[in-house]
């Protein structure tokens, strides 16, 4: 187990060299702190389940650009893609090929982060990244590093320490063909979306 700031020069590198690995790592992102891990390597992701989520949801993927979207298989038109650059913002979006079976059913959460340290590793490691909260099942979110070693300990290989984060978790909406639903609210007021979707001609 290490831990490192988010401030120093070395941590995009070391974060992207435990993921390669398989490992973990627990760093902030765009919202809170996430427990993270490559999304494209399944034993990876099985072995965050068991640690992170026994219940057998699936886990949120964060995405270095727009453009993974239709690399998972997800459908995604003009109208998704442009919502994807929204920061804060998660959208539920319906599986068009059976690819990367591991990150959900017939529908996978995805978020393209558009600030903080997250954007930085996302682009330096090339791949997505699944990012639950760092939390165990049951437990509340961590809002510093110290209470994330708590709860993971040696489990997590890398520590990235971002202070103390009490931001609200992303909004989430869940898009199949023309209908959406608003599954959280979380970090855009009710303004702020209704005007969303306006401007998305949802």
């Amino acid at each position: 187990m290490r831990r490192v700031s988010s401030k120093s020069p070395e941590a995009v590198r070391l974060a992207s060299e435990v993921l390669s690995e398989g490992e973990f790592v627990v760093a902030p992102t765009d919202t809170i702190y996430g427990i993270l891990a490559d999304a494209l390597n399944y034993e990876a992701v099985q072995r965050l389940k068991r640690l992170r989520r026994p219940s057998g949801r699936p886990f949120l993927v964060l995405v270095p650009d727009v453009f993974w979207v239709r690399k998972l298989g997800l459908e995604a038109d003009r109208r998704t893609m442009k919502l994807l650059a929204v920061p804060g913002l998660t959208l539920v979006l319906k599986k068009r090929k059976n690819l990367y079976h591991w990150l959900g059913g017939q529908t996978v959460a995805v978020r393209c982060p558009r600030r903080g340290f997250i954007v930085d590793l996302l682009r330096d490691f090339g791949r997505p990244v699944v990012a639950p909260s760092a939390n165990l099942e049951g437990k509340p979110p961590a809002s510093t590093i110290e209470e994330a070693i708590k709860y993971f300990g040696d489990s997590v290989s890398l520590y990235v320490d971002g202070c103390k984060i009490e931001g609200k978790p992303s909004t989430i909406l869940k898009l199949t063909g023309g209908d959406i639903k608003v599954i959280r609210s979380g970090r855009l007021s009710s303004s702020c979306l209704k005007r969303l979707l306006r401007g998305a001609k949802l």
